[in-house]
């Protein structure tokens, strides 16, 4: 391992210097920028949207269930990168974005899909309706751990429906949503590489467009990648606290090892 790290730090064709170069470049900050705005509000939006399709998945009404079994089994079934593109080129589909009555009734045209949705807006829209996705199903399973008799207790006290699920369920599942919630933050932190085929100078893109110039193509990927560890291990320090909070007063039971399972049937006997 030691000698590994020394051939990687004494290696001429790594090009540290032209990493130290361009690690602070103004293109790589504004890069590293757009890349932290894509994954907070994708991720607001695909939660939020998660939130919705999680309660539809498990309400009693048939037709919202199947709608929601039927989004996140298109949207989990598909790649991101498919549908990134797909939103990119939505023109060809709708030159024309407009709000009306279906079945050929009257609408309102809002003005070319070219115009209205932009690369950036692709960009969003493929993230977050993608990330809702696999947020309902964490969502989903973060309610169904809530004890039934919570829900009973609830309803027991004249609680409705919305009020019962914010006061009550959603407070309680958050335990048990948070891990995998923080692990598709950064998922989604890393995803967002993903939209430089769309020519969005996230970091990703910055550093190929430099490189696409000065030919240091490996130096611009290792600031890349420096860059991505560096966000990554900050969500993951806010993760970690957070967890903390949420996890205060519950006692993991610990698991029965074979040491502990003799002792206790020594005590038995």
């Amino acid at each position: 391992m030691v000698a590994c790290g020394w051939d990687v730090a004494t290696n001429e064709r790594f090009g540290w210097t032209v990493v130290a170069q361009y690690l602070f470049a103004p293109e790589i900050i504004a890069g590293a920028k757009l890349t932290v705005l894509l994954t907070v509000v994708a991720m607001l939006a695909g939660t939020v949207l998660g939130v919705a399709l999680a309660v539809m998945r498990l309400s009693e009404n048939p037709v919202l269930s199947l709608l929601s079994r039927g989004y996140i089994w298109f949207f989990r079934g598909t790649p991101l990168l498919i549908q990134l593109i797909f939103w990119y080129n939505i023109a060809a589909l709708y030159p024309v974005i407009a709000l009306g009555v279906p079945f050929g009734g009257p609408s309102i045209a809002l003005g070319s899909a070219n115009v209205l949705v932009t690369p950036l807006g692709a960009a969003l829209l493929g993230l977050a309706l993608n990330e809702a996705a696999y947020m309902a199903e964490i969502i989903r399973g973060g309610i169904s751990s809530v004890d039934p008799g919570q829900l009973d207790a609830g309803k027991a006290i004249g609680m409705k429906g919305g009020l019962l699920m914010r006061r009550v369920i959603l407070p309680q599942a958050m335990r048990v949503v948070l891990p995998p919630t923080g692990n598709q933050v950064i998922s989604m932190l890393k995803g967002t590489s993903l939209v430089s085929v769309l020519a969005i100078s996230d970091l990703l893109y910055s550093a190929q467009i430099i490189y696409s110039v000065n030919y240091q193509t490996i130096p611009l990927l290792i600031v890349a990648c420096l860059w991505y560890l560096l966000m990554t291990t900050v969500l993951s320090f806010f993760q970690g606290k957070i967890e903390r909070r949420y996890g205060r007063g519950f006692t993991p039971r610990k698991p029965r090892t074979t040491k502990n399972v003799a002792v206790s049937e020594g005590m038995d006997a």
